[in-house]
């Protein structure tokens, strides 16, 4: 029992989560079974840090590093219910459906988080990714749903095996999955051994694809533009926080002594992502998908914490998707609100239509490029600062050239909104739901970038 202890937040939520969806047989309202997961997530995040150790022999482990990014990913749970409970995208009928599997998700992370084993690391990727998957196609009669779905199933499967194989490789190298054993070995000389160097290459393929590393990332533009937006919003966050909570895991503290041997790959990587993401995000017309590049260019940003290999350079992750999560929920909230959002014609005149919304994308926009005082500069300063520490300055240089180029995508979407009249009357959500929403995502972005000691770790 003392060790189911540890699971407190997992088990609540799966409880509560089994409790809504038979609910569901009597209850069809959205918006009674969106809140009432609210309350599961709000009852699970202050479960959260109740408890610390390690239990199942060592297999599990509930510390300060989970907590935080178990808290991250009930945001993320909340910000999306929100965004479904005010959307018309997400019927009434398969309500039920859909917040379960937001919390299936979510319980798949918070396993991630607390993975000290590459198996249960698996399993928690799995349940997590399975439900993706299913968000992903939730749009049963739209054709763009049901072909992104199934491209992310295909490639999803595809990166799942390479994973199996890298722990595969480490299991014949060591005799334990235990992450804590992986650790020990690298220290004792293991890390000469070019099997390693093997198992290593495949873990970093596997996390490249959940995080949309290029080249990794082919299926993120698609199945950000055929998901719902509120899933697109969920998956932009949800699981790219999870894979970069197991990459601290299992590349800093499991392999952390034989960094020479992986992070030339992570340095390929970071390279590929923020050129990849920026220059790929230049060239597009929707909306939507700019912001699938967009989601990126901003994971190649939060590589180079990992490849800082330190405890620092995690902490500056950490930092970075705290302040992430906000701004862009807040992006996919605005579009949401905007008939046809995806569309850059829907924004053209938005400052005088609706001066509270450009308001907001303003905000968001801005701290996705990186201008104080948003809240973005100070993730992007902390992730910098930690990879220069690490003594990775020219890959610094390199992302804040990069970051100067993701300003003309963003800030041309600026310029729509301010600068261009409206052709087309373009409806606006009158869901007060969606308005608070992009109320408090936009309040914690301004209110993170002038007081970062809310949000720095460490």
């Amino acid at each position: 029992m003392s060790e189911l202890r540890l699971l407190t937040p997992e088990i609540v939520l799966t409880v509560c989560m089994l409790g809504i969806f038979l609910s569901g047989l009597a209850i069809r309202s959205k918006g009674m079974l969106g809140l009432m997961t609210i309350a599961a997530a709000g009852v699970t995040a202050y479960l959260v840090p109740s408890a610390s150790g390690t239990a199942f022999e060592g297999m599990f482990v509930a510390d300060a590093y989970s907590s935080f990014f178990k808290l991250l990913f009930m945001l993320t749970l909340f910000l999306a219910v929100l965004l479904a409970i005010g959307s018309r995208t997400i019927r009434e009928e398969y309500a039920t459906e859909y917040y379960c599997l937001l919390m299936l998700a979510s319980i798949g992370m918070m396993f991630m988080a607390s993975a000290n084993d590459l198996i249960i690391l698996y399993v928690g990727l799995e349940l997590m990714s399975l439900s993706v998957y299913v968000l992903t196609g939730f749009q049963r009669e739209s054709r763009w749903s049901n072909e992104a779905a199934m491209k992310y199933l295909l490639l999803g499967t595809f990166a799942t095996a390479i994973l199996l194989f890298g722990i595969a490789m480490v299991y014949v190298l060591t005799g334990s999955t235990s992450i804590a054993a992986v650790a020990l070995y690298v220290m004792t000389g293991g890390n000469t051994d070019p099997v390693l160097g093997i198992a290593l290459l495949a873990i970093i393929i596997a996390f490249g694809f959940k995080i949309a590393a290029v080249p990794f990332h082919m299926w993120a533009p698609d199945a950000y533009q055929g998901a719902p937006t509120p899933v697109t919003a969920f998956m932009s966050v949800g699981p790219k926080a999870a894979a970069f909570a197991a990459f601290g895991r299992v590349l800093v503290e499991g392999f952390g002594a034989a960094w020479a041997e992986w992070a030339p790959a992570v340095t390929i990587l970071v390279v590929l992502t923020v050129a990849g993401g920026n220059l790929l995000a230049l060239r597009q017309d929707n909306v939507k998908r700019m912001f699938a590049y967009s989601s990126v260019a901003h994971a190649g940003y939060m590589l180079l914490g990992v490849l800082a290999g330190t405890i620092a350079g995690m902490q500056a992750v950490m930092t970075y998707l705290a302040i992430y999560a906000f701004m862009n929920m807040g992006v996919f909230t605005v579009m949401l609100m905007l008939e046809n959002g995806e569309e850059r014609s829907a924004y053209a005149g938005l400052a005088k239509r609706q001066p509270l919304l450009a308001g907001a994308m303003l905000i968001f926009l801005f701290s996705l490029t990186g201008i104080p005082p948003a809240g973005g500069f100070v993730g992007k300063l902390q992730v910098f600062l930690a990879a220069v520490d690490a003594g990775q300055t020219v890959l610094v240089v390199v992302a804040v050239i990069f970051s100067v180029v993701s300003a003309f995508y963003y800030l041309r979407l600026v310029g729509t909104m301010f600068m261009r009249e409206s052709e087309d009357s373009v409806s606006c959500s009158a869901s007060k739901t969606l308005l608070f929403a992009v109320i408090l995502t936009a309040f914690f972005v301004l209110l993170l970038g002038i007081f970062p000691s809310l949000v720095l770790v460490g």
